[in-house]
């Protein structure tokens, strides 16, 4: 090989050279979120769970512009209770359409079922797909809309079939997502300060300030949630609202989920409290409140994070289990632990199937969770690629 290298061979190497070193600088200069986001898009069930994860967060967000009905008794379809699902399909016996459509439905009585009322399927009659169409209300803030993304030009059009009240199940499950995301919210946020308050207390202080705090967290860490919710339902008073109830059932859940975080807090801070920049701090009079939240928690504030990700499907399995049997949120509330207590019974399983499908969101939903959380949990780690 010539020992000289000249023309273009020279710039593609000082190139090279200075891509590395430019990646060198980014690295080390780079912030703490910045280094977590970079590991963690290099984990692949991770992004692809959280891209799963914004789309269930979407849908619920924009869940009545995306509902075709009303998932509340008002917009059912006593036409059509206990319904299979419509697919839209282009052909039929009848010939072929340039545009989606389902058959429409008939109810009447039938001799064979001594004249109780009967719904059958009218393949002559064809409801085509819409897009952008008009139908129920609903409010965004202060404003009032009634466009929706699909429908059709006459009736119902129901994707996941009907409950034996003749509600949507796809407007409901859409609504149920939404009610579960909003209780594991309020949920995590309760959650989230009296991890703060309580935990940044007691790795500042220590002694015996620590001890008493580490007995009540004990306390509640073994309190069982249960029999606790069984009591509680039964104080609860039937006249509440269905609004009453999920702030409610959000602000226990919250209060009863923030010892583990707290004690993360806790043992951080017992660390920090005797570095440097604490003790100068201290030397220029800063009061121990300003110390804490200004000193002690942004120096972990993504380790914070991560496990704030990482509590929310906890909270959501605990709002679903808990209206699952009954003792959390009811109707007419959409939530999955809602939806999920239609699925108790044998005439559905052999019957009604699609009674299911929210099931299969709820597993999605839980899962992109823990997914996520455990990317980010690593991404957070600096050490995770090293270990053996």
């Amino acid at each position: 090989m010539d020992s000289q290298t000249t023309g273009p061979d020279v710039a593609i190497v000082e190139t090279e050279d200075a891509v590395e070193r430019r990646a060198r600088e980014a690295y080390f200069t780079a912030s703490q979120r910045q280094l977590i986001w970079a590991r963690f898009r290099k984990n692949r069930s991770a992004m692809i769970a959280g891209m799963i994860l914004a789309l269930l967060v979407m849908m619920g967000v924009f869940a009545p512009f995306l509902s075709p009905h009303d998932p509340t008794i008002a917009g059912r379809d006593k036409d059509y209770t206990n319904g299979a699902p419509q697919i839209p399909r282009f052909c039929d016996d009848n010939g072929c359409s340039l545009r989606p459509f389902i058959y429409g439905v008939k109810r009447e009585r039938s001799i064979a079922t001594n004249f109780r009322w009967v719904t059958t399927i009218d393949t002559d009659e064809r409801r085509y797909l819409q897009f952008f169409t008009k139908g129920w209300t609903y409010d965004v803030g202060p404003f009032t809309f009634d466009t929706h993304l699909f429908g059709v030009d006459k009736g119902f059009i129901h994707l996941f079939g009907t409950d034996d009240t003749g509600k949507d199940i796809f407007s409901r499950t859409l609504h149920a997502i939404y009610t579960s995301l909003a209780v594991g919210t309020l949920g995590v946020l309760i959650s989230f300060v009296l991890s703060l308050i309580i935990g940044g207390v007691a790795g500042y202080f220590g002694g015996m300030i620590d001890g008493v705090i580490q007995m009540v967290t004990d306390a509640i860490r073994t309190v069982p949630i249960i029999p606790l919710f069984m009591a509680i339902a039964a104080f609860i008073p039937q006249e509440w609202s269905s609004e009453m109830r999920f702030f409610f059932i959000s602000i226990i859940i919250g209060f009863i989920n923030w010892p583990t975080l707290a004690r993360r807090v806790r043992t951080h801070l017992l660390v920090e409290r005797n570095q440097e920049y604490v003790l100068a701090a201290q030397l220029q009079g800063a009061p121990a409140g300003h110390i804490i939240r200004k000193h002690l928690l942004p120096s972990f504030t993504s380790y914070i994070i991560v496990d704030l990700v990482i509590s929310f499907p906890y909270i959501v399995l605990s709002e679903t289990a808990l209206s699952f049997i009954g003792l959390g949120l009811k109707d007419p509330v959409n939530s999955l632990g809602v939806m999920l207590q239609n699925t108790t019974s044998a005439d559905v399983l052999l019957n009604y199937q699609w009674y299911f499908i929210p099931v299969l969101f709820f597993i999605a939903l839980v899962m992109a969770f823990v997914y996520v959380g455990d990317g980010l949990r690593d991404a957070a780690d600096p050490y995770a690629g090293t270990r053996k």
